[in-house]
């Protein structure tokens, strides 16, 4: 199989910047613009985010099959690529664009069909982009260096989001957040766009093993018998789950906790140090850190200093806090942590790809990646489900206040039990569910760098190479 070439590699980096631009716009922002802005209830909007990832649970699979069955002159990929990237950006503009006659159940309804309809399409983008990772690389140096490449891009994609959003909110709309979000999710929309087409002009797959697709039922069998994914996808689940928590929690956590009259001053701020920090893991920490120690040794070491400094927010949290820079220390560790996790658990996920095809006789790459979607935007769901809960129950949302009001310090008019529950929720659940993610893997994770080369040379060897 021929090496990837430069241009090959930009373009494919691109879009990854591109395609996590999008979800962390809607990760992120979603439950803030729907519940703190227009008023739909926590309580509705967490459940509705958790039934579109049950729905997810249906259509992603299905997504994988019907890209592992595709056979066109663009190849198996590009077309599901091109296709899903247009429609999603089209879904996304719509779905931060509420039409402003609408409230009540009218508006809690529009949010509900416009994120399924988001969460179907961004899989019908997601899937064939992460299975190309293992369709056209051997394995080993060069298929860990391309996933290194695309998480480390698709981290600068998040990292743009995160960084820019409230400042270019407040910029476009001023104190009117609606219309600034707004008119921010169209130039995303279309940066989207082009980003994802260079790839799909750039980036042609190369020739892959040509079976036969399974069915449903096969599939789900398939999956179940490879106990390596599964071992990865549910790590996936728990610490994602446990990060999206807090990126969903923290936007309040600075509105009503931090406070002050510029909250989203403080709020970029961190944001722009986090996301710095994001970066530099995915393309300097990991790397330098992989010189000395194995990747199983890596994931284990960025576990705790996720865990550290969640703790250190938590005991920072209840100090005066005034100070935005004291926040920096735990989200050196988190955003860092974070970032190197991002690259390391699509490395795990890819190699379980070898190791399928040689236990069960398949190359699933297309099912195993159905299941990264999948089990992503499961995690998001759960978490903006237990956020939701969080914010019902602490009574946090400035939907009523007027145009005039909204440069208030809302710290000021929250109760003091409300913050130190924002607080524990966003720390202490985290810490828990980063605990169990260690427990798991150890216990179950047998894909150590030896092997791997080795399941790549018995592999080869099967298929006569």
């Amino acid at each position: 199989m021929k090496k990837l070439n430069m241009t090959e590699k930009i373009s494919y980096g691109l879009g990854a910047v591109g395609k996590d631009m999008v979800y962390m716009l809607s990760a992120s922002y979603i439950l803030y613009y729907y519940q703190d802005l227009l008023g739909v209830p926590a309580a509705a909007m967490g459940a509705i985010l958790l039934a579109a990832r049950i729905f997810d649970a249906f259509n992603d699979p299905v997504m994988g099959l019907l890209v592992a069955k595709t056979r066109t002159r663009w190849g198996r990929f590009r077309p599901w690529l091109f296709i899903g990237t247009l429609t999603n950006a089209v879904v996304l503009y719509l779905m931060f664009a509420a039409p402003p006659a609408l409230d009540g159940a009218g508006l809690t309804a529009y949010a509900a069909v416009t994120y399924i309809l988001w969460g179907v399409t961004y899989t019908m983008m997601d899937i064939p982009y992460w299975s190309m990772i293992p369709a056209f690389t051997e394995g080993g140096s060069e298929r860990e260096g391309l996933s290194t490449l695309a998480r480390s891009c698709a981290g600068v994609g998040s990292a743009i989001v995160t960084i820019v959003t409230m400042m270019a909110v407040h910029a476009i709309g001023g104190a009117d957040e609606v219309t600034g979000f707004k008119w921010f999710t169209l130039i995303i929309s279309v940066l989207f766009v082009i980003l994802i087409g260079i790839t799909c002009v750039n980036v042609k797959e190369k020739a892959t093993v040509d079976m036969d697709s399974p069915s449903v039922g096969a599939m789900f069998k398939a999956l179940l018998q490879n106990d390596q994914a599964m071992t990865v996808v549910l790590a996936i689940v728990l610490i994602n789950t446990s990060i999206y928590i807090t990126s969903n929690l923290v936007i309040y956590f600075f509105k009503y906790d931090f406070g002050g009259t510029g909250w989203f001053n403080s709020y970029t701020l961190f944001n722009t140090f986090g996301g710095g920090i994001q970066i530099l893991a995915m393309m300097l920490f990991y790397p330098v850190l992989r010189k000395f120690f194995s990747n199983t040794r890596i994931f284990y070491i960025s576990l705790g200093m996720a865990i550290a400094g969640y703790a250190a927010l938590l005991l920072i949290a209840f100090t005066a806090m005034n100070n935005v820079f004291v926040l920096f220390i735990p989200a050196f560790f988190i955003f860092g942590a974070n970032g190197i996790l991002s690259v390391l658990t699509t490395v795990f996920l890819a190699n379980t790809v070898d190791y399928g095809e040689l236990k069960n006789k398949r190359r699933d790459e297309s099912v195993i990646f159905s299941m990264q979607t999948f089990v992503v935007k499961l995690a998001s769901g759960v978490a903006v489900f237990i956020a939701s809960l969080a914010l019902q129950v602490f009574n946090l949302s400035s939907a009523e206040t007027t145009e005039a009001d909204k440069l208030i310090d809302f710290s000021a008019a929250v109760a003091a039990s409300s913050r130190v529950g924002l607080r524990m929720t966003m720390t202490l659940i985290p810490i828990a569910g980063l605990f169990v993610a260690i427990f798991w893997f150890k216990k179950r994770f047998i894909l150590t760098e030896a092997k791997v080369q080795e399941i790549a040379e018995q592999v080869r060897a099967a298929r006569g190479e």
